[in-house]
């Protein structure tokens, strides 16, 4: 038994084509981009429905309840483009990106923005505005892009600096109370807003500005910064988990190793920048 079942699985590797490997790879790229469309929305409520109607239709034609089943069979016939109709905004971005980046990154070496500057902004402000007791929310984008959040504020799309963010959160400003979203080196949008977190075993004493930056580090990768207008604390919000009373120095180095690489330099954007880097540090150990 054991053997006639060797026998086939052998019999069945030898019998794959490469035009086989090529369609199992594109159809797990495809399936690897579509949970990262979901996952980068806060859509995974909606996937987690859609799955449940799936498991729901197939229940109902293997108990052959046939009226039940030829209902859900129709509603997802129509499921496809209410589908696409729902998740618009999401499947054009992913086509922007496949479209603006995938080739580019082949081919194209781009300078890579740097992020040290950006750092040393926030950290300067948030400390000044820790001292004021000055409440602040700053977003670092990384790789899941916000650009829905960009609607529920105003567009900036300036270089960070340490006065802007003081000016765009000093308390009679019309944007202090929103949300700064920061994309590489530069602040894209101000004055947004964030979606709260749902957790139910969060501190009491954390506020709406705290619940928003814990709440958009569930809903994407980003790094979110809080100073508390009431203590004038830091905070970092990173997956869902919020650390407290940061230094400003503690804030530095916190933001250094989540924005950049190990080695304290970024990561070079290409494939073309990456393979040179590493041929580089080839030669420099040859050369040792």
């Amino acid at each position: 038994m054991t053997n006639t079942l060797l026998n086939e699985i052998m019999t069945a590797f030898a019998t794959i084509r490469l035009t086989d490997v090529l369609d199992i790879l594109l159809v797990t790229f495809l399936f690897y981009k579509l949970i990262t469309v979901i996952r980068s929305t806060r859509a995974s409520r909606i996937a987690k429905a859609i799955v449940l109607f799936l498991l729901v239709t197939w229940v109902t034609s293997i108990s052959r309840l046939n009226t039940l089943n030829f209902i859900l069979s129709r509603i997802l016939e129509l499921g496809f483009i209410a589908l696409v109709i729902m998740f618009q905004p999401e499947l054009r971005r992913l086509l922007e990106r496949l479209g603006s980046r995938t080739f580019r990154e082949l081919v194209v070496a781009e300078e890579e923005r740097s992020v040290d500057h950006a750092i040393r902004a926030v950290v300067t402000a948030c400390e000044s505005m820790s001292k004021s007791r000055t409440g602040a929310l700053i977003v670092f984008e990384r790789k899941i892009l916000l650009d829905d959040f960009f609607k529920t504020g105003t567009v900036v799309d300036a270089a960070v600096s340490d006065e802007l963010l003081r000016n765009i959160f000093f308390p009679k400003a019309s944007l202090h109370d929103g949300a700064v979203i920061i994309r590489q080196d530069r602040i894209a949008a101000a004055g947004c807003v964030l979606p709260l977190s749902e957790n139910q075993h969060l501190s009491s004493d954390l506020g709406t500005r705290h619940r928003a930056g814990i709440g958009m580090s569930e809903a994407s990768d980003a790094v979110v910064v809080v100073v508390s207008e009431e203590t004038g604390t830091i905070s970092v919000a990173i997956g869902g988990m919020l650390k407290r009373h940061l230094a400003a120095r503690t804030l530095e180095r916190l933001l250094q190793a989540e924005l950049e690489s190990e080695t304290g330099e970024r990561k070079p954007a290409t494939l073309y920048g990456r393979l040179r880097s590493r041929l580089g540090k080839k030669e420099e150990a040859h050369e040792k």
